[in-house]
C-alpha cells in the first residue's frame, strides 16, 4: 500500500537515487540512511545501498567531515566545540572528528575568533565593562570557541576582568 502518494522505490531505483544524492553534495552514513527509510526501503537493503556507496566512494565519512568542519568554521564562524557536537549528531567516529578538527588552521581560529569578538564589543551597548566581558564571553563560548581562548583573546583585546 503506498503512503501518502508516494511510491515506494525499488532497491535498484533507490542505490541510483541515493548515488544521485550523494554525488550533489557530501554526505554522511547518516543522512544517507535517513534518506532511504524515508523512501521506504527496508533496514537489510538500505545497508547493502551504503555499503555499495562506501566501496564506491559516494560516501566516506573522513571527507564529509573535513568538508563539514571547514564549511561550519568558515562560512558560519562556529568554533570547535560547537562543530564536534554537530559531528557526533550525525554519528561521526571520534577518529574523523579529530581528524576534521585537525583541518582547522590554528592561526586562522584565533583570528576568527578576534574578529567575531571585536564585531560584537563594537554593537555592545554595555556601559559596565565586567558585563560587557560576561556577554562576550557568552557569545563566543554559545559560538562553540573554548573558554580558556576567549579569555585570552578578550585580555588581549584590553577587556579585562573586573579587579
Amino acid at each position: 500500500m503506498e503512503e501518502k502518494g508516494r511510491k515506494k522505490l525499488s532497491v535498484e531505483e533507490a542505490s541510483l537515487k541515493a548515488e544521485s544524492y550523494c554525488a550533489y553534495q557530501e554526505r554522511c552514513q547518516q543522512e544517507v540512511r535517513d534518506k532511504l527509510y524515508e523512501w521506504g526501503l527496508w533496514p537489510e537493503a538500505i545497508e547493502n545501498i551504503i555499503a555499495d556507496l562506501i566501496t564506491n566512494n559516494f560516501i566516506n565519512e573522513e571527507r564529509f567531515a573535513k568538508a563539514y568542519a571547514g564549511g561550519k568554521f568558515r562560512i558560519k564562524k562556529w568554533g570547535r566545540i560547537k562543530i564536534k557536537i554537530a559531528l557526533k549528531q550525525k554519528r561521526i567516529s571520534e577518529y574523523c572528528i579529530k581528524k576534521a578538527l585537525q583541518e582547522i588552521d590554528g592561526d586562522d581560529y584565533i583570528k576568527t575568533l578576534e574578529e567575531l569578538l571585536e564585531k560584537k564589543a563594537g554593537q555592545s551597548k554595555e556601559k559596565n565593562e565586567f558585563h560587557k566581558r560576561y556577554k562576550l564571553i557568552q557569545y563566543a563560548v554559545s559560538r562553540g570557541y573554548e573558554n580558556d581562548l576567549v579569555q585570552d583573546v578578550l585580555k588581549k583585546m584590553g577587556i579585562k576582568e573586573e579587579d
